[in-house]
């Protein structure tokens, strides 16, 4: 399984930081960022699959609402929590902090119009 290869080069990489952050601390953040990349590229083939459903549902007569939105902003959430855990690894917890914030501001943005939607529909079936 794929899932346990990914977890055995976290932890290699995990044993390497540890061990390096005693002697030589600036190459800890090197070795985690290799492994982080290692990790994102091994599991390219699962990121093609996905881009390959929407593709294809992208050009199919299915007409589901927001959906587009939906994979968008599960995309951008996933892409800012790995950003975010990268920052923090490196020890640099302001610049994680601002990238959470503006992926959340996105994320919001994004869905304002289901939200707005969804309060008319709302409004709609309140008894009047």
């Amino acid at each position: 399984m794929e899932i346990i290869k990914i977890i055995g080069i976290g932890f290699i990489t995990l044993i390497l930081v540890v061990l390096f952050k005693e002697y030589k601390k600036e190459y800890s953040i090197y070795i985690s960022l290799v492994g982080c990349l290692i990790i994102l590229f091994m599991n390219m083939d699962v990121l093609e699959n996905i881009a390959g459903f929407v593709k294809d549902f992208k050009t199919s007569n299915f007409d589901i609402p927001f959906l587009e939105v939906i994979l968008k902003t599960t995309g951008i959430a996933i892409l800012i929590e790995y950003t975010v855990s990268i920052c923090k690894d490196a020890g640099e917890n302001a610049i994680a902090n601002k990238i959470d914030f503006a992926g959340k501001t996105i994320i919001i943005s994004l869905t304002i119009p289901i939200i707005s939607q969804s309060l008319e529909l709302f409004l709609e079936v309140l008894p009047g």
